[in-house]
C-alpha cells in the first residue's frame, strides 16, 4: 500500500446488525453469522454476545484477532478462513469450549501460532491450510480429540511423528507442500492405518448441487464395487442332454449311448 494511502474501508457492524445476525442452526445453537461483510476489524460490540455457540467472521478483511475473543467462553465453533490475519493471540488457549476451528486461507506464519492453542483439549477439527506454515506446530500432537487436520497448501518439508500418534486423528489433507520427496506424503498417510480419508472439504462448505453430484458419484462407485465383489451365480441346466465342453474327450461314448436309448 503507498505512503499516504488509505486501506478499505470496511462495513461498519453495529450490536443491532449483529443481533440481526444471529441465526439458530439446526441442532439448536446460536450462530453469529458476520461472514461476506467486508469487515475489516474485529467488531468489539459482539462482545456483547458473547453467548453464541458459534462465530463466523470468514471471508471478511480482517487483520488482526483481539485477546478480548477468550469472553466467548461458549464458543464451541469459530470460523476465521478468508481473512488476513497473521497472528492468533494467546487468549485463544481459554476458549477451551472450541470443537471447531477453522482458519484456513489467511497469512499465519509458524510464529503465528501461539502454543496456547495445546489448551484447547477437546478441539476436533483444526484447518489451517492455505497459510505461509514452514513447520507444523508441536501444540498440534497434544490434541488428542482431533479428528480431522488440514494443513493443505503451506510450505512444510515434513509432518512430525506426534501427528502420526494422534489416537483418534481420521481425516488429514497435508496437499500441496514442498516436501523433500514426491512419495513422503503419500508415506505418511499410509503409516496412519487409521486414516479414511483426506480431508478436503467439509459437506456443509459444499452447494446443493456439487454434495448431491459428490454422492451420487460415490454411490456409483460403492455399486460397482459391490457387483465387483458378488460371485456369479453359475446356471445349472438339469435336463441338457447335449455334451458340453467337459465331454468332449468322451464324445463317442455318448453319441453311442444316445443312439442306443
Amino acid at each position: 500500500m503507498a505512503k499516504g494511502e488509505k486501506g478499505p474501508k470496511g462495513k461498519k457492524i453495529t450490536l443491532k446488525v449483529a443481533k440481526n445476525c444471529i441465526k439458530i442452526t439446526f441442532d439448536g445453537k446460536k450462530r453469529l453469522d458476520l461472514s461476506k461483510m467486508g469487515i475489516t476489524t474485529f467488531p468489539k460490540c459482539i462482545l456483547r454476545l458473547n453467548d453464541v455457540d458459534e462465530l463466523d467472521l470468514s471471508r471478511n478483511l480482517i487483520r488482526k484477532i483481539p485477546d478480548s475473543i477468550s469472553k466467548f467462553q461458549n464458543l464451541r465453533w469459530l470460523d476465521l478462513h478468508s481473512n488476513y490475519i497473521d497472528k492468533l493471540p494467546e487468549s485463544i488457549g481459554q476458549m477451551t469450549s472450541l470443537l471447531y476451528l477453522n482458519v484456513s486461507n489467511n497469512r499465519l506464519t509458524s510464529n503465528g501460532l501461539p502454543v496456547e492453542l495445546k489448551q484447547l483439549k477437546n478441539i476436533r477439527t483444526v484447518n489451517l491450510g492455505l497459510n505461509h506454515l514452514d513447520s507444523v506446530p508441536t501444540t498440534l500432537g497434544a490434541l488428542k480429540e482431533l479428528h480431522e487436520v488440514g494443513l493443505h497448501d503451506n510450505l512444510l518439508n515434513n509432518i512430525p511423528v506426534s501427528i502420526s500418534k494422534l489416537p483418534k486423528l481420521k481425516k488429514l489433507n497435508i496437499k500441496r507442500n514442498p516436501f523433500p520427496k514426491p512419495d513422503e506424503s503419500e508415506t505418511f498417510i499410509d503409516s496412519i492405518r487409521r486414516l479414511e480419508n483426506l480431508y478436503v472439504v467439509e459437506e456443509k462448505d459444499l452447494c446443493a448441487a456439487c454434495l448431491r453430484k459428490c454422492q451420487n458419484a460415490r454411490d456409483k462407485l460403492n455399486r460397482i464395487k459391490n457387483m465387483a465383489m458378488t460371485t456369479p451365480r453359475k446356471t445349472i441346466f438339469p435336463n441338457l442332454i447335449s455334451p458340453n465342453s467337459m465331454a468332449k474327450d468322451s464324445w463317442e461314448d455318448w453319441r453311442i449311448r444316445s443312439t442306443s436309448s
